[in-house]
């Protein structure tokens, strides 16, 4: 089992402009420190016009700043909208990410789903599919070779060189956001590594990771090789004492899911179906009952409780197939202070967990 530290750069109430700046300098504080304790991967979303909950407009941006103050974890595009940046772009600026890295960029990819952000960019939603795949399968051949043309039904490139080229060859690891079994199985297929964001249970995504693991047995990678990987998302926040987490966490991370689960109510009933929803300050203020959440951390939806509780929810995981849990620590009311005690718990406890039985040196302690 890997750990990855995952960021939508969220900003807390007043949600100005103070507030943003501070998520920021936060975030960036405590991805230093999640190296320092043993966490391998950070990940960053690329969010557009998701007022009161996500900052995370440029996140190539900010990775670039990541890779300049840390040395080894890897850095993860978790994941870039290809939806809304051109191909040629998005290659361009991946390619001097992986070398401003050193070699360790991973270059997850998306399509956006809200229509604040499909919207805002004039997209159809039944084109992001399409549009989306036509963008990844143009991406490799641009790392890969040095003249590139494109004829298609989105993008059309005359013969160019794009450069520069990233560090690792043939390409960095690829990558897919995925929240539906049939997406999981699509990722398979295309021989891409699957960055799993559906707020369920460990046992309600078996099926999800099944299918993933037979359709990539016979994938047609859209790049030079197959990268077999599911990393999957949880809320997470672990303090010494469970009922301290589960307080923190009431109201906090484990809005997150709450909050996810309102949102699709609303778009499920919503006239115009998902069109009929813009704001999203429910993620990060919506509220849930003490038994609700018991069942959030029981179920294993969030990584919410002590580090022995923790490891139980991750193994859940590690036995279904998951290659990597992607911890989201600044996330609702959490703190900045609350944020970094729980990486440092991971640090201290549970990630040795694990990588003990794998014989893996482990981060040592703070001094």
């Amino acid at each position: 089992m890997k750990f990855g530290i995952f960021y939508e750069l969220i900003a807390l109430k007043p949600h100005d402009n103070a507030a943003v700046i501070r998520s920021y300098k936060e975030a960036l504080e405590q991805i230093k420190f999640a190296e320092q304790m043993g966490f391998e991967y950070v990940w960053e979303t690329e969010h557009h016009f998701l007022e009161k909950f996500s900052y995370s407009a440029a996140p190539e941006l900010f990775l670039t700043a990541v890779a300049q103050n840390t040395s080894k974890i890897r850095i993860g595009h978790g994941a870039v909208l290809l939806t809304m940046n051109h191909p040629v772009r998005v290659a361009e600026r991946a390619a001097v990410l992986d070398i401003l890295s050193d070699g360790r960029l991973e270059f997850g990819t998306a399509r956006g789903v809200t229509e604040a952000e499909l919207g805002g960019f004039m997209i159809e939603p039944e084109d992001s599919r399409p549009m989306w795949e036509e963008a990844l399968r143009m991406i490799p051949p641009m790392w890969m070779n040095d003249r590139f043309e494109w004829n298609g039904r989105f993008f059309k490139v005359p013969p160019r060189n794009v450069i520069p080229k990233p560090v690792q060859q043939p390409h960095p690891p690829l990558w897919v956001a995925a929240t539906t079994p049939p997406t999981f199985e699509m990722a398979g297929r295309m021989g891409l590594g699957v960055l799993s964001f559906s707020l369920t249970a460990p046992g309600q995504s078996e099926k999800a990771v099944v299918a993933y693991r037979e359709a990539i047995r016979n994938a047609e990678p859209v790049g030079a090789k197959i990268n077999n990987q599911v990393a999957a998302f949880t809320t997470a926040v672990c303090m010494e004492d469970d009922a301290e987490a589960r307080r923190i966490g009431s109201f906090s991370a484990a809005a997150y899911a709450e909050g996810s689960r309102q949102i699709y109510t609303q778009w499920s009933k919503s006239e115009t179906g998902w069109k009929g929803w813009f704001g999203r300050e429910t993620l990060t203020e919506a509220e849930i009952t003490p038994e609700a959440m018991d069942k959030l951390c029981d179920d294993g939806v969030v990584c919410v409780g002590d580090p022995e509780h923790c490891i139980r929810i991750i193994k859940r995981w590690e036995e279904l197939g998951v290659d990597q849990i992607m911890c989201l620590v600044q996330a609702g009311r959490i703190t900045h202070q609350q944020a970094m005690k729980s990486i440092e718990n991971f640090g201290k406890y549970v990630i040795p967990y694990f990588k003990r039985r794998s014989g893996e040196q482990t981060a040592a302690a703070p001094q």
